[in-house]
């Protein structure tokens, strides 16, 4: 059980930098996500350029037990690697039933989501005041659209755990590119 007075209750956040004050914040560059765009001649050239913060996440992980919880919050940069988005590695959790609540708090972006079952893909918008409920057995991805940083936090199950390594392996079907001035979902193959 945690102590009412725990620190855990009430944290403030740093929307600019997304961190947490006494949080661990993880930081991933571009060369953290290879193999994450489709064109991977693009990538090759923008990384021969330079290494950039794509995203980072501060964590808050309570106690794991029978009903707590664990939050994140995130800051995605803008910018694109050919016509495709920035986009996180994107994760299943470990646990495959367990959902997670992301909540727009600033910026404007989206939400890649691909059932693991049926493998059908989703774009859903995720912007400044959105909530986009990811079901359980679901990959998802975060992509920034916009012109500026996209904040929002994530909320899930402390038993939830990560697996990126089946993204890594497969990918997601779908990418998230811009066209005619807009985010489109298209097949990982065009």
């Amino acid at each position: 059980m945690i102590p009412l007075d725990s620190d855990l209750i009430l944290k403030s956040l740093d929307f600019e930098n997304a961190s947490i004050p006494g949080q661990k914040r993880v930081e991933r560059y571009l060369a953290d996500v290879r193999g994450s765009f489709a064109d991977t001649q693009a990538f090759e050239a923008a990384l021969a350029r330079g290494n950039p913060l794509l995203y980072a996440v501060a964590g808050v992980e309570p106690p794991d037990g029978p009903g707590q919880l664990h939050y994140g919050l995130g800051i995605l940069y803008p910018g694109k690697i050919g016509n495709e988005y920035y986009l996180t590695k994107g994760h299943y959790h470990s646990v495959r039933e367990c959902a997670e609540v992301y909540i727009g708090l600033k910026g404007k972006g989206a939400m890649l989501l691909e059932d693991g079952t049926t493998g059908e893909s989703r774009m859903v918008s995720l912007g400044e005041k959105e909530v986009v409920y990811v079901p359980g057995n679901t990959a998802h991805r975060t992509v920034n659209t916009g012109n500026e940083p996209l904040v929002y936090v994530g909320v899930y199950p402390s038993n939830a755990g990560h697996d990126y390594g089946s993204i890594a392996q497969n990918n997601f079907r779908m990418v998230i590119v811009e066209e005619g001035g807009k985010p489109v979902m298209k097949p990982r193959s065009t």
